[in-house]
């Protein structure tokens, strides 16, 4: 029998789609793991240390630093000979006034790399490229000579660090306590004011709140003696430190981070190294506008705002999406809810939050503030920004994504199943919470944790209600009641914008980029790996339904 050329024709046709469509996702996956593979270079690549090159030119002085890009350039003469350039990374800030320089190949007169070259990490001015001179205790020689001073400074700096740890865990700790003690105590003046009791009463308690506030300011001076004595011992001792060029820089043992001498290093204490500065850029908090040190507030804060906004977001979505599909009588009015739930999903961000803003911070905030916290104002305790209410602007953002999934979840479970429980004597409540529900519990989790992903890569509306460029404080410490919900936080996906596109210095901060945005991908990753955990365990828990 011959076969129909419409049949053959359909047959090919189909073929073609089934090809087409399995290239795109072949396509659609090359590109995303081109692109992660380009994050993950360009940002792990970021905390390996280079060797130090000292260029020399005839008709300029010397320059000493790391070679960090090389490009073409077009040549001025009529041949139009290919040349090319080197991008430099100097440091020395306070000296030159930027980090890096070009340098015309041609214009190279030799270059070596020297063993006594050093690189100084600092708290301050960023990154310093030189030689060791001498240490010096303000007119007393330490040291003198680049080896000397080398080998003197090490001991030296691992006594300052530990300084620096006891000023941090000073100022962090006891003149932290006392500082929100001493707050306290002046707002409980305020409220005295504001509560206006008898005279008697007021004069006693008045009495004992400044007796209160004399013995905590007493407290308070003798630990900011004690701290600016250690601040004092800290810069005693000062390293002299001599640029390329010639120029000579005094830097307090204090203030240094790490010293290093990289052509001396070889690979395993470069990769001793690596995991060091990997370990501070998890831990540690920023310095230098954000463009040094770590990130750890910015991890901190979006993984509790993500959370908060979990908690918001699940009982709200959940309740309203099983109130439509359960219990709601199908009708126009479902559908106009159904039809509104869906076109909010394509609402602008930044729309919920001036929403945000105008509904949570002001008009709640400022309502709690007014009850609350009137001894505060008009310096705002809830009535401004902070993570509370930007999990809570981002569950508004996140519901329509939870009620569709959950929808759909409740859809996929069987009818037979409701109509097995009435069966048998449960009623329509028992049904849903105990049947129907956790039956529905994998489409939930895949709603929650697609509303995760969105949540932790949003930037806009975070801006207005309470995230911010530096957080001096994490939103839980150790004084009552321990967790802060009206404290501003920082986010990860704000710092890349923050070091990105305002930063002065854009080629320093551009690694810097693609290491915080490796580091949001894995923290992403990481937060979903968990919920896709918990869904694959319900899964195959009622692996009955058709979930």
């Amino acid at each position: 029998m011959r076969a129909d050329p419409g049949q053959r024709q359909r047959d090919f046709l189909g073929m073609s789609m089934t090809a087409l469509c399995g290239g795109a996702l072949a396509l659609n996956l090359l590109l995303i793991l081109g692109l992660l593979l380009l994050i993950g270079y360009q940002g792990a690549r970021y905390f390996w240390q280079k060797d130090l090159v000292l260029i020399e030119r005839a008709d300029a002085p010397p320059l000493l630093g790391e070679i960090h890009a090389r490009e073409p350039v077009p040549a001025a003469g009529d041949a139009g000979e290919p040349a090319h350039r080197l991008q430099l990374r100097v440091g020395n800030r306070d000296l030159t006034g930027g980090d890096f320089v070009w340098v015309d190949e041609a214009a190279i007169s030799g270059h070596r790399s020297p063993a006594d070259a050093v690189l100084i990490e600092r708290l301050e001015w960023g990154p310093f490229y030189g030689r060791m001179v001498e240490l010096r205790r303000g007119d007393e020689v330490l040291a003198a000579g680049g080896d000397e001073t080398w080998r003197a400074f090490a001991p030296l700096h691992r006594i300052k660090l530990a300084e620096r740890a006891a000023i941090r865990e000073l100022e962090k700790g006891e003149i932290g306590e006392i500082n929100h003690a001493i707050e306290k105590l002046r707002l409980a003046q305020r409220r005295l004011e504001l509560d206006d009791p008898p005279p008697a009463e007021r004069a006693r308690r008045a009495a004992e709140l400044e007796a209160a506030l004399a013995a905590r300011q007493a407290e308070f001076d003798e630990a900011a003696a004690r701290l600016f004595a250690m601040r004092d011992r800290l810069e005693a001792e000062r390293l002299v430190l001599e640029a390329a060029d010639g120029a000579r820089k005094e830097i307090p043992v204090g203030s240094v981070v790490r010293a290093l001498r990289p052509n001396e290093m070889d690979t395993l204490a470069k990769l001793g190294l690596y995991g060091s500065r990997v370990w501070e850029f998890v831990a540690d908090d920023p310095r230098e506008s954000n463009t040094e040190g770590g990130i750890f507030p910015a991890i901190f804060g979006t993984v509790m705002m993500v959370f908060l906004m979990s908690f918001a977001v699940v009982p709200l979505g959940v309740l309203a999406a099983i109130y439509l599909r359960e219990y709601a009588k199908q009708g126009p009015l479902v559908r106009m809810v159904n039809i509104a739930v869906n076109n909010l999903a394509g609402v602008p961000s930044i729309v919920f939050g001036v929403f945000g803003l105008g509904f949570f911070v002001y008009t709640i905030g400022g309502t709690i503030d007014q009850l609350f916290y009137p001894e505060a104002l008009p310096t705002p305790t809830y009535g401004t920004g902070g993570i509370l209410w930007a999990a809570l602007t981002l569950a508004l953002l996140t519901v329509p994504v939870v009620i569709v999934a959950t929808e759909e979840g409740l859809a996929a479970v069987p009818g037979i199943v409701r109509a097995g429980s009435l069966a048998l004597g449960a009623t329509k409540w028992e049904t849903t919470w105990k049947v129907v529900v956790p039956a529905a519990a994998p489409g939930i989790l895949t709603g929650v944790i697609l509303a995760m992903a969105r949540a932790a890569g949003e930037v806009a509306p975070l801006m207005i209600v309470g995230m911010v460029k530096l957080a001096p404080t994490l939103p839980i410490d150790g004084n009552f009641p321990f967790v802060h919900f009206e404290r501003k936080f920082m986010h990860l996906g704000f710092h890349i914008y923050d070091v990105g596109f305002q930063s002065p210095n854009v080629d320093a901060t551009k690694p810097l980029v693609f290491a915080t945005a490796l580091l949001l991908i894995v923290v992403v990753t990481g937060m979903n790996l968990v919920a896709i955990a918990i869904r694959n365990h319900l899964r195959r828990k009622y692996a009955g339904s058709a979930v």
